[in-house]
């Protein structure tokens, strides 16, 4: 575990999420081809017919049903998501050497987009006047506006005005070295883990994520189902899982707490101090 993060650090082999993931894709090629007729009948991934009769027609608004694994299936915890505290937040914005960086993480910490999501953007889906950029959802893959803030609209004119505004067509953000070409998403892990390795911490692009959706969700002016509409959450308990209060967030308020002088009682006036005594003890 990173001891500035409290995010836990790539262990050995592969994670529960990676092997349950890949026995779905190999399951869903078996059932494709047995129900085509066009391959082998028999899927060698185990599955449990309990879970599959109580899955097939549940209603999504029901509470959820706790069923027995299959075979081979991996237990997955379930871990809160990590948000980047104000701190360490302004630490690693502070490491960012360009302005193209720079609107790149207030873009992702104001808006909620996702990584791929942002970067997908060209030069007509920024709207300079209504502060906002439009995105194609990873769900949905339809297009649609999110909010930035005005910081980060400020880095990128600063960016372009450096860089040069891009063709309609092509991709806002671009590489800065070599041959013009598109940011990837690699490139831009890339650059976040450069200032990882100088600030000793693991950071992810998805953790930017996390931290727009709980900064908002914490912002007593913003409604739950505001934020879900930024957020674009299918569901309202996804956003809910935000609101959770995580130990390392409240540093500053547990010192303020300890280093407070303990308040001495006080009584009415009138009261006469040995009877006081006498009743409370002291």
């Amino acid at each position: 575990m990173n001891l500035r993060t409290g995010k836990q650090m790539l262990g050995r082999g592969y994670a529960a999420r990676t092997i349950n993931h890949a026995l779905t894709v190999i399951s869903g090629f078996y059932e494709f081809h047995a129900g085509s007729g066009a391959g082998p009948v028999v899927n060698p991934v185990p599955a449990s017919k309990d879970r599959r009769a109580e899955l097939s027609h549940r209603s999504p608004m029901e509470a959820p049903i706790h069923v027995r694994r299959a075979r081979l299936r991996q237990r997955v915890p379930k871990q809160l998501p990590r948000s980047l505290p104000d701190l360490m937040w302004d630490e690693l914005f502070e490491a960012m050497k360009n302005d193209r960086d720079k609107a790149l993480l207030s873009c992702y910490v104001s808006s909620g987009a996702r990584a791929e999501e942002l970067l997908g953007i060209e030069i007509g889906d920024v709207d300079w006047a209504g502060q906002q950029i439009y995105v194609v959802s990873k769900g949905t893959r339809t297009r649609e506006p999110v909010p930035a803030s005005p910081d980060a609209f400020r880095y990128l004119a600063a960016y372009l005005s450096q860089a040069g505004v891009p063709k309609a067509g092509e991709k806002l953000w671009r590489a800065l070295r070599g041959d013009p070409r598109p940011l990837t998403y690699s490139a831009m892990r890339r650059v976040l883990q450069r200032a990882n390795a100088k600030l000793q911490t693991n950071w992810t692009l998805h953790d930017l994520r996390h931290t727009a959706a709980a900064r908002m969700a914490n912002d007593p002016k913003m409604t739950l189902p505001e934020v879900q509409r930024v957020m674009r959450h299918a569901k309202l308990d996804t956003t809910g899982i935000y609101l959770t209060v995580r130990l390392e967030e409240m540093t500053e308020k547990l010192q303020d707490f300890y280093t407070r002088p303990r308040q001495v009682p006080k009584f009415a006036p009138g009261y006469d101090p040995e009877d006081v005594r006498a009743v409370f003890g002291g």
